[in-house]
């Protein structure tokens, strides 16, 4: 297989992230839904730094501003400068354990969701409300599985 062709299982995967942040849940499971797209921004930005970076995670941001419906550009910017700073450290992260590694994911999931909440306070009035922070603890959850899962398509098709 090319090495343009082993990319495209990467786009793939954004794009199913993509999905699963769209699709239509109930009310109460919603509050929980993990943010999908960052998880897996953040598992190709440790495995391929130089290959998935800023500007895959500002389309990817982009795009789901678009099958949201927020403010063009929110999603963009916060994806790019949390991609920045997790691609500056990929070293250190990938170093770490399954569950530290769960641990930055959940800061860096923390800050995601600050800078969303401080943009869309700004842009539009939102209030800030405990229920916000719900997917930074699934999210964390479900890093090992995601970490998991990634590395294994990874090496299978042999992404590099």
């Amino acid at each position: 297989m090319e090495k343009s062709h082993r990319l495209i299982l990467v786009y793939l995967s954004l794009m199913f992230a993509l999905v699963l942040a769209v699709v239509p849940l109930p009310a109460i499971v919603k509050l929980f839904r993990p943010d999908w797209p960052l998880l897996v921004l953040f598992y190709w930005a440790l495995a391929l730094p130089f290959r998935v970076s800023i500007g895959t995670a500002f389309v990817t941001g982009f795009l789901l501003d678009v099958l949201v419906g927020t403010v063009l550009g929110v999603n963009a910017l916060a994806y790019s400068v949390i991609i920045y700073f997790c691609s500056v450290h990929h070293l250190k992260i990938r170093n770490f354990s399954i569950l530290q590694q769960s641990l930055v994911i959940a800061l860096f999931l923390a800050f995601y969701h600050y800078f969303i909440f401080w943009l869309s306070h700004f842009l539009t009035g939102v209030v800030f409300t405990m229920a916000y922070l719900w997917p930074v603890v699934t999210g964390a959850a479900v890093w090992p599985w995601i970490f998991w899962l990634l590395r294994r398509i990874r090496r299978q098709f042999k992404i590099h």
